[in-house]
């Protein structure tokens, strides 16, 4: 006996996943999402019935078919590809991969071919929205002949479109080609045009799904006994938590003890009530036997602490065997030593960002499931290397009992992954800046004061007068020299409204104090001083130019340009 295939559907947003679904199911579900985009996993039973309605071309061409259905799942387009996870791959036995022809390959499907990529998942490729090439028009029910039967200028818009899909593919690793054109479906990607709005394609798209499930597929098909499965998503329905899964081999019944993976002990638990999703539906009904591949809701004797994404199996008193196990699954979230802090809504997802990381060369000290908390906030906190103060939150919230804590480190939250890692390598590049610069302003300071005569609050010992900072930071213990090179000692103490700080910055108007120098005497008719500096510091700061602001890069030429008039022997 063999199972349904599970397929998910999956691509960048807004490219149609939800709309072709809706269009095979005949539901509408695309137009009742919140801002047209799939907030959770659904899962759609498709049985055998309902495939040869919609692919006329299997009774055409007289192909026999032998898969009891498929079962579809839908991702949400907003996240990186979800990438639900069994045991020595994914889920999925075979996917669709959604590109809209007018688009190509965006920042999400480049995602999803990088998990297709990592796990082995053969896929074909939807190429969506035909109906908007320009001229297209609906002349035949064939996709192939009817993409033949249209206008000159058509067909050559569509060639054009094509023709930049199919290198791209291949420059992610991915042979591809029509599906009418390929000869051997284990060398190339089959790409099916088709429109999810009127139709077009949907037969041919089912007829390539049932083609490579039944010859390429059946010894993964065939049905075990034992029940396995991964949680999807707890969901809480007035007192009553729900757990929706997909059981993907072997038999669950009712009064059935299951074993769902954690990250500490195996969670056994009984199945008090148990049900299956009706075909063509998101609804449920009870059932006293599912058989695999299905999407179910669960009712536990126990559910604390589940997580979306572990898997389950039936528990049947081999409790060493499982924890061996699932141990072994989740030993795949490899960390480093050192690096960030990744929080996840699900085991999938977190799987999912950890390879998407690393292709990004990004360390990863710690991962988790569910929302930051505080202890992700110390742990972020007390990193050696700052760059890596970081936590991402992946489709996750912050704790209450962390919010206070948040600004203590870099909290970043998307709910797209690219957009994440984007985020993260601008916040790793900025901070190294940050810390070259502060390490060059340790040894000296670029900047530009401009003295404010009508403050003049002591003549000596110390000068005590008002400044305006026109550019650069200003700080305690920094030399300054004058518009001649002049030395005028160091900075004791700056005040700014009646308080002492330690350094001030651009556009602040402060009163500093200066040991050793006479203010009438040496700065009467001076207007502007600048921080002094070494050679060593001055050739450090140019050699570090964009570590700079604007404003000080101009106040070091303007350095180099005294240095040069006093004719000193460097900085020219």
């Amino acid at each position: 006996m063999i199972r349904q295939p599970i397929v998910t559907v999956a691509g960048h947003v807004d490219h149609g996943k939800t709309s072709l679904l809706d269009k095979i199911r005949g539901s509408k579900v695309a137009a009742g999402e919140a801002g047209g985009i799939t907030q959770k996993i659904s899962f759609t039973n498709f049985p055998a019935e309902n495939i040869k309605k919609g692919c006329y071309l299997i009774d055409k061409n007289n192909i026999p078919l032998k898969i009891p259905g498929f079962l579809f799942i839908d991702t949400p387009g907003h996240q990186a590809f979800t990438n639900l996870r069994k045991r020595g791959g994914s889920l999925a036995d075979l996917a669709i991969v959604v590109i809209d022809i007018n688009e190509g390959i965006m920042p999400q499907t480049a995602e999803t071919l990088s998990i297709m990529k990592q796990n082995k998942t053969p896929f074909i490729v939807a190429l969506n929205k035909i109906d908007n090439i320009s001229g297209y028009r609906k002349i035949k029910e064939d996709i192939k002949q009817n993409i033949e039967a249209q206008a000159m200028h058509t067909q050559q818009d569509w060639q054009e479109k094509l023709y930049t899909i199919i290198p791209a593919l291949e420059r992610h690793g991915f042979k591809a080609d029509l599906y009418w054109e390929v000869k051997d479906f284990t060398q190339k990607v089959a790409i099916v045009p088709l429109s999810a709005k009127t139709g077009e394609g949907i037969p041919e798209l089912l007829m390539v799904l049932c083609g490579l499930s039944q010859k390429f597929l059946s010894k993964q098909l065939n049905l075990g006994e034992k029940a396995k499965g991964v949680i999807v998503e707890i969901k809480k329905e007035k007192s009553q938590n729900f757990i929706e899964a997909i059981i993907y081999d072997g038999k669950l019944k009712q009064g059935d003890e299951i074993a769902i993976a954690s990250f500490n002990e195996p969670i056994i638990s009984k199945v008090r009530v148990l049900e299956e999703v009706l075909p063509l539906s998101n609804k449920f009904e009870n059932k006293k036997e599912v058989i695999a591949a299905t999407g179910i809701r669960l009712q536990l004797t126990d559910s604390k602490d589940i997580l979306p994404g572990m898997p389950f199996q039936l528990f049947q008193n081999n409790l060493p065997e499982l924890q061996k196990e699932f141990k072994k699954e989740l030993q795949e979230l490899k960390t480093d030593s050192e690096g960030v802090i990744i929080k996840a809504e699900s085991l999938g997802s977190l799987e999912a960002m950890l390879i998407l990381l690393k292709q990004a060369n990004i360390n990863v000290l710690k991962t988790g499931i569910g929302s930051i908390t505080k202890h992700d906030i110390s742990l972020a906190k007390a990193t050696i290397n700052p760059v890596n103060a970081v936590i991402l939150g992946f489709n996750v919230d912050i704790d209450e009992e962390a919010k206070p804590l948040e600004k203590q480190v870099k909290i970043l939250r998307e709910e797209v992954v690219y957009k994440l890692i984007e985020e993260l390598q601008k916040f790793k590049e900025n901070k190294r800046k940050e810390i070259e610069k502060e390490r060059l302003l340790g040894l000296a300071s670029v900047f530009k004061i401009e003295i404010l005569h009508k403050y003049v609050f002591r003549n000596s010992n110390p000068a005590i007068f008002g400044v305006k900072v026109l550019a650069g930071k200003a700080k305690s213990q920094c030399h300054l020299m004058s518009e001649k090179n002049e030395e005028l000692g160091r900075i004791k103490a700056i005040q700014h409204e009646k308080s002492s700080v330690e350094e001030a910055s651009s556009g602040m108007e402060v009163a500093i104090s200066v040991p050793g120098l006479t203010f009438d005497r040496q700065l009467k008719d001076s207007k502007y001083i600048y921080s002094d500096m070494t050679e060593s510091h001055f050739k450090e700061f140019k050699k570090n130019k964009d570590l700079l602001s604007e404003e000080e890069k101009k106040v070091l030429m303007e350095i180099a340009e005294i240095k040069r008039k006093a004719k000193a022997t460097w900085g020219v």
